[in-house]
């Protein structure tokens, strides 16, 4: 599984919504874009080296992340928020760029998140709230 890109986009979230309920974070850009994005797939995407390691090669494939929830969200600078996780994982800062292209490539990403998991033997449990 290939980890994001770091890009510079030079967007600004006008809107960051935590959406407890449904574990979704919602993000509107100074563009038009606006993005919801599952806690699970931030989870199995943060930016912290204890996901994605000191260097090339040492990311760790994140499992089990199903019922995840962000249980805040805390600015970070101008450039980022750092989110955590009811599973105790708060490391990461997500840039706005990186919440960006998160967003962007949702659906890329999260079908190599899936064929990884499978690569590896793992299966996700289902959850009735997806489609």
């Amino acid at each position: 599984m290939q980890r994001p890109p770091r890009t510079d986009t030079g967007r600004t979230p006008t809107e960051i919504r935590l959406h407890r309920r449904s574990a979704v974070l919602e993000v509107a850009f100074d563009d038009g874009s606006r993005f919801e994005l599952p806690a699970e797939y931030l989870r199995v995407y943060s930016p912290s080296a204890e996901v994605r390691g000191h260097g090339p090669g040492q990311a760790v494939l994140v499992t089990g992340k199903e019922d995840v929830a962000i249980t805040s969200v805390e600015p970070v600078g101008n450039y980022a928020v750092r989110l955590a996780f009811d599973d105790g994982h708060s490391s990461g800062i997500y840039s706005f760029d990186l919440l960006y292209d998160l967003g962007a490539n949702r659906n890329r990403y999260w079908q190599e998140y899936l064929d990884a998991l499978a690569d590896a033997g793992h299966r996700r449990r289902y959850n009735p709230d997806e489609d």
